[in-house]
């Protein structure tokens, strides 16, 4: 099932006052900065960087992902371990809102968002 318009228009409004205040400065942004994207009724949040051995081609590192649950109206939360799969985040599985997502990534409580 995936999001409706109004659902994603509330999620990326919620996303892009995250990323206004998690993004680096515009001079380092060139190195490293975040990017999200909207799959179906999934949020994943992601490093952007440059490659280690082609510069001039970017990497996504993902690094939290939400999903909404729309029979229970909460989002499931992961994190992506050193294994690279997603793993439900332990302290908060579950929330109520994409705002309280974002939040729980913004705090990295236990550091498994941003180190």
């Amino acid at each position: 099932m995936t999001l409706s318009e109004l659902e994603t228009k509330r999620v990326e409004k919620a996303v892009l006052a995250f990323l206004e205040k998690r993004r680096p400065p515009p001079h380092v942004r060139p190195k490293l900065d975040l990017g999200y994207r909207i799959t179906r009724q999934s949020l994943e949040l992601f490093e952007i960087r440059p490659r280690w051995d082609k510069t001039s081609e970017k990497m996504e590192h993902p690094f939290a992902k939400a999903t909404y649950i729309k029979t229970t109206g909460t989002w499931k939360v992961f994190w992506q371990r050193a294994d690279l799969k997603w793993h439900g985040y332990e302290p908060a599985p579950q929330v109520g809102s994409v705002e309280k997502f974002l939040a729980i990534v913004d705090e990295d409580k236990h550091a498994c968002f941003f180190g």
